[in-house]
């Protein structure tokens, strides 16, 4: 009886290792591509629910109509275009003239990045609360930020598969089990090569390679390290330098960063949540998309600004006691890839 108990238990011992390994990657490594990323605007079919008052009405068209139209007063060109245009590369902190429309409702993508639940936090759509995502409510009913058609939305990720300064990495090493590790290693890096999409052209499919880009890519390297569990891979806070490329190449900047992804063999998706600087994140919004893109979802910048500085949750200025920075969300999908050093 003995003998047999000490035999069931090396055999459970060795079926546990054999599980464990086959969950585990070859080499401890595994690596994804992002190939989809929007800004964690949740949506409903009618937007009722996030935008009872309705979306955003007030864009660079109508409110130059209603400043320099209306009243059929003729002006200069500085009197007209460029001071407008000047307003809204040098916004101010006045009253807007024009009203805004937040999204509201109880439920955000997000994580608590504070500990803390309050009464302007969400519900996740997990149920999960204390959810900090105040970009969301600046964007959450302007149409550009809204899937699928958004302008935001829909041609980052055309541009992201097309252009290849979009190729954001992340390695995960010292990898045990990609269901449960107590310790991973993260790393992200910037590649250089196309992504390998199936027959049609349209779906990123695993398997390919990466180039990474260890010369003009230094900058966007990162290494922080994280956890997985129950097969969703958590990384601790970090601030974050990414890639970002529509009209011109740009630069994310990310404060107290974190990864929430769920991962398989073939891919990871989930969410990158944190926060970035008020002024950082309005002047990339202005460099990556002109005024024109801001007029087909009714977006006028300047008033955006306004309502990004009175939502500002986080990184009070030591001197003024002023929040500098507004939390955030974004839904990211990546599929897997091998790398080339």
């Amino acid at each position: 009886m003995v003998n047999r108990i000490a035999f069931a238990v090396v055999v459970a011992g060795l079926i546990c290792a054999t599980a464990a390994a086959a969950d585990a990657p070859a080499s401890r490594t595994i690596a994804y591509v992002l190939t989809h990323r929007d800004w964690g605007v949740y949506q409903t079919l009618d937007a009722k629910e996030e935008c009872p008052n309705g979306q955003a009405e007030w864009g660079p068209r109508e409110q130059f109509k209603a400043l320099y139209i209306q009243d059929g007063k003729k002006r200069t060109l500085e009197e007209s275009q460029l001071k407008q245009e000047a307003a809204i590369w040098f916004p101010t902190l006045e009253p807007d003239r024009f009203p805004y429309k937040e999204a509201s409702g109880k439920i955000a993508y997000g994580l608590n990045l504070d500990g803390k639940t309050g009464d302007h936090d969400f519900t996740s759509p997990e149920g999960v609360p204390g959810i900090d995502n105040q970009l969301y409510r600046a964007i959450g009913c302007n149409d550009i930020f809204r899937g699928p058609t958004g302008i935001v939305y829909d041609i980052s990720n055309q541009w992201m598969h097309t252009h290849n300064y979009n190729r954001l990495i992340i390695e995960l090493t010292e990898v045990d089990s990609l269901s449960n590790d107590e310790d991973v290693v993260v790393t992200l890096y910037r590649g250089r090569d196309s992504l390998l999409m199936d027959g049609t052209g349209k779906r990123v499919i695993p398997g390919g390679t990466q180039r990474i880009d260890a010369r003009w890519g230094k900058r966007f390297v990162r290494r922080m390290h994280g956890r997985i569990v129950n097969g969703v891979l958590l990384t601790e806070p970090t601030d974050l330098t990414l890639p970002y490329e529509v009209l011109v190449p740009l630069e994310e900047f990310y404060l107290g960063a974190r990864l929430q992804l769920k991962l398989s063999p073939d891919k990871a998706e989930g969410i990158l949540a944190g926060y970035v600087n008020v002024d950082d994140w309005y002047r990339w919004f202005n460099k990556g998309w002109a005024t024109v893109f801001q007029s087909y979802g009714r977006m006028a910048s300047q008033s955006l600004y306004k309502k990004l500085r009175v939502l500002a949750d986080g990184y009070p200025d030591p001197k003024t006691g002023e929040n500098t920075a507004i939390s955030m969300a974004a839904q990211l999908q990546f599929t897997q890839v091998f790398l080339e050093r």
